[in-house]
């Protein structure tokens, strides 16, 4: 791939500038911005799933509902450092190149995961255990803060125009990948370990399996390239670092910036709820078999790997607008169905309303590695990307599970996860309205990147 626009003919235009796309180093990309994603979300998927374990762990014993919060909580806080983590790694991502600071954030993931895995018990060291806990969560949520802007930034850099659904998808791919590994992990030790077992030892061998991730992961982002787009960027300022203010990321991009928050806000509740919440909902609400639970979440998300890229090839065809849509109109039609299926409790029907909302599911993961990026410009595409997506992650995204667990303790509703889904999907529609279709068009600020 050439590390700049190259000034020749192309079919698009005579005399125009295009970047011309090697498709070997585009496939690197993905897979190294993806296996970064698994691994982050591998963490979340093992924290989710046995968090019921984590909490008699961790916290006093005494009401199983209070650890669960506590739990929960823990799983929150990393979120409200978020946005702190995005306004630093962000801008540093516009300065100094999106693969030094992708290498930083692998760095940190893995160092915040794996040492979850060496804490002592509350019953060993008694409250230096949540205190622990929660710092690594922090030093997690902190970095992660610059890993999913940077990583969409990086594949939407890399693709050509016409493709940039397609491979972008694959970074939720690695999302997907990530959980069922986390949550088939927990299922086989659930299954294997009896509970003494697994409460005693078992539930570290999860956060453990983060260091050698890490290093793998870690190793593939050192072997790439800057992207093109920033290269360009580079180039257009005489080869110094561009610059840019944090004011202008956020005022100069205010517009951008609650349309990324709105279409984030939809796509990280709906994501969060049925990938974090539900496992936990099946068990502690519905009284559900835990194995059985975790078998049919897993079942969910490998169905949704299957027509994930499909649905990212289908927003390079029709648009991304269309797409993201049709996933808000069915969570605001489909919501309340699927929970009632749900709530029958035979394995046939948690199993329809479940992959119901994963199919909803993928309208949003197909689609949004590709439109997010496309409303910033390559200047400041980085940095605020970053402070849009984890700001609205942070407020409504990973708060999800400890809001509802909570609405549902004050009100006694257990369909408060409908009613959840459906307020974000009336303000994921309303801005997918005010957005403008970004499928098989240049990235703001960048040439038209073709194949070769």
């Amino acid at each position: 791939m050439s590390t700049a626009s190259v000034a020749a003919p192309t079919a698009l235009a005579k005399n125009s500038q295009a970047t011309v796309t090697d498709s070997a180093l585009v496939r690197r990309a993905v897979k190294a911005a993806a296996l970064g994603n698994a691994m982050e979300w591998f963490d979340f998927g093992v924290y989710s799933y046995i968090a019921v374990t984590l909490g008699k762990v961790f916290f006093p014993s005494g009401n199983p509902t209070a650890q669960l919060l506590s739990t929960f909580g823990a799983f929150a806080a990393a979120f409200l450092v978020r946005p702190l983590g995005g306004m630093v790694f962000g801008p540093l991502g516009d300065r100094v190149g999106r693969q030094k600071v992708l290498a930083l954030t692998m760095i940190m993931m893995a160092a915040g995961t794996f040492a979850i895995g060496l804490i002592p018990s509350y019953a060993t060291i008694g409250v230096g255990a949540p205190i622990l806990l929660l710092a690594a969560r922090l030093v997690q949520g902190f970095s992660t803060g610059g890993e999913y802007a940077g990583a969409s930034t990086f594949i939407a850099e890399y693709a050509p125009d016409k493709r940039r659904g397609f491979l972008g998808s694959w970074l939720e791919f690695g999302t997907l990948a990530g959980y069922i590994g986390g949550a088939g992990l927990v299922t086989v030790m659930t299954a294997l370990l009896s509970a003494d077992d697994l409460t005693s030892w078992g539930w570290r061998i999860p956060f453990l399996v983060a260091g050698p991730m890490g290093i793998i992961g870690l190793y593939l982002r050192l072997r790439l390239e800057e992207t093109p787009a920033f290269a360009a960027e580079v180039e257009k300022a005489e080869a110094a670092r561009p610059k840019v203010p944090l004011r202008e990321m956020v005022t100069g991009q205010w517009k951008a910036l609650l349309l990324c928050m709105g279409l984030v806000l939809v796509f990280n509740v709906t994501d969060y709820m049925l990938l974090s919440y539900m496992p936990s909902y099946l068990t502690g609400e519905l009284k559900y078999d835990e194995t059985h639970g975790l078998l049919v979440v897993l079942a969910v998300m490998a169905l949704m790997m299957v027509v994930q890229p499909f649905a990212g090839a289908l927003t390079d065809r029709i648009g991304r607008r269309p797409v993201i849509a049709a996933g808000c109109v069915g969570f605001l039609a489909l919501s309340v169905p699927a929970l009632l299926l749900i709530r029958q409790g035979s394995l046939v029907a948690v199993g329809l309303g479940m992959a119901a909302l994963g199919l909803l599911l993928v309208c949003f993961t197909s689609a949004m590695p590709s439109a997010l990026p496309a409303l910033f410009p390559t200047r400041v595409r980085y940095g605020s990307l970053s402070i849009g997506f984890n700001v609205s992650v942070s407020l409504f995204g990973g708060t999800t599970p400890l809001v509802v667990t909570a609405l549902i303790g004050a009100t006694g509703d257990v369909m408060m996860p409908a009613y959840y889904m459906m307020a974000a999907a009336v303000v994921g529609g309303a801005a997918v309205w005010f957005m403008t279709e970004s499928a098989g068009r240049p990235l703001p600020g960048s040439p038209p990147a073709v194949e070769r």
